[in-house]
C-alpha cells in the first residue's frame, strides 16, 4: 500500500529567532522536538520550501536526539521581506543561527541547496557530522542553461509589482505545483493529494512569497558557480560526511550527487526517491542516517 504524504507539523516546540541583514530585522521560525545531542535539519530552497518537508525525519531522530528543524528567511513561517535575497545572506543566517543557538558542535541534515551553506560554514569548526541528502547546487534555470543575463532579467520581472506578480501566481497555480512534483520532486503520484498540493499552494501565498523564490529558481542562491568549487568545499573537511544520492532525480542531479559521492572522503549511501526524497522516503533515509550519527563520538 502506497503511505501518503501530509504536510503535518513536527509535534514540537516553535519559536522565533529575531535576526538582521543590512538592517532588515526578520523574525525566523524553527521547530525543536526531541531530546539528548542536537541535530539541526536545513530544508532544500524551491518554491514551496518549508521546515515540513523535514516531518518524517525529525520525527524518527526525536527518539534519539534534540532536533531543530528551521524555514529560511524568505520562505516557511519565517519573515518574507522584499530583499536582494543572495548567498552571503543565508551564509551570515545559517552562522548566527547555529552561534545563537547551540554551543557545541552539532550535527547537521542538509538537503538540496542547504547542502553548499552547510559546507561552507564547516571551516569553522560547528559540525560534529555532515549529511547531505539529495544535495544540489545549480537552480532550475541554471541547470537548463539559461544565459545569467536571461536569469537576471527574469528575477527582475518576477521582483516586479504588478506583472512579477501575475507571472508568480502563474507558476504557483495548484496544477503546476502538481506538475513539478511529478516531474522532478516525488516519484509516486498517488502521494500528491488534493489536500498535499492545497497545502502546498497556501504556503506560496503569503505576503512577499515570490521575492526568495524567485532568486532560487533563477540561480541567484547557487552557493558557487562550477562544479569544481563545489567539490572543493569537501577537501578541507575534518569531520565526517554522508551523501545521500536520489536513485531518481534528474539525470544532472544525479551526475552532481555522483562526482560528490565518488570523494574518497565521504560515505555515500543510496536512497528511493527524487530531490523530494527527504519528504517522501523521509523515513527510509532517517533509517540509513541514525548509524552514521550514532557514531558520534561521547
Amino acid at each position: 500500500m502506497t503511505s501518503l504524504v501530509t504536510p503535518t507539523g513536527l509535534n514540537g516546540a516553535i519559536a522565533t529567532y529575531d535576526w538582521q541583514w543590512r538592517s532588515q530585522p526578520l523574525t525566523i521560525t524553527y521547530e525543536t522536538l526531541g531530546a539528548g545531542r542536537p541535530v539541526l535539519l536545513l530544508p532544500a530552497f524551491s518554491t514551496v520550501s518549508t521546515r515540513l518537508e523535514m516531518a518524517a525525519v525529525a520525527q524518527q531522530l526525536a527518539p534519539h536526539y534534540q532536533v531543530t528543524a528551521l524555514d529560511w528567511p524568505g520562505f516557511g513561517d519565517s519573515d518574507r521581506p522584499r530583499l536582494d535575497y543572495q548567498p552571503g545572506l543565508y551564509q551570515q543566517f545559517l552562522q548566527d543561527f547555529v552561534a545563537a543557538q547551540f554551543s557545541e558542535p552539532i550535527a547537521v541534515i542538509a538537503t538540496g541547496h542547504a547542502a553548499g551553506y552547510a559546507l561552507s560554514l564547516a571551516a569553522q569548526s560547528v559540525w560534529s557530522k555532515i549529511v547531505l541528502a539529495a544535495p544540489t547546487w545549480r537552480g532550475p534555470l541554471t541547470v537548463m542553461g539559461a544565459p545569467e543575463a536571461v536569469r537576471r532579467g527574469v528575477r527582475a520581472l518576477v521582483r516586479s509589482p504588478l506583472v512579477g506578480q501575475a507571472l508568480y501566481g502563474l507558476n504557483t497555480r495548484p496544477a503546476f505545483l502538481k506538475w513539478m512534483y511529478r516531474r522532478h520532486v516525488f516519484v509516486e503520484a498517488a502521494k500528491l493529494t488534493p489536500d498535499y498540493i492545497a497545502q502546498r499552494y497556501q504556503g506560496t501565498q503569503q505576503p512577499g512569497a515570490r521575492y526568495a523564490p524567485a532568486a532560487f529558481v533563477t540561480g541567484g542562491l547557487d552557493p558557487v558557480q562550477r562544479r569544481e568549487d563545489f567539490l572543493a568545499y569537501f577537501e578541507p573537511l575534518s569531520v565526517p560526511v554522508m551523501v545521500v544520492t536520489a536513485a531518481m532525480a534528474p539525470p544532472s542531479s544525479q551526475a552532481e550527487m555522483a562526482a560528490m559521492a565518488e570523494l574518497p572522503n565521504v560515505q555515500a549511501v543510496r536512497s528511493p526517491g527524487s530531490l523530494g526524497m527527504v519528504e517522501e522516503y523521509g523515513k527510509e533515509l532517517a533509517e540509513m542516517v541514525l548509524p552514521f550519527l550514532r557514531a558520534m563520538p561521547a
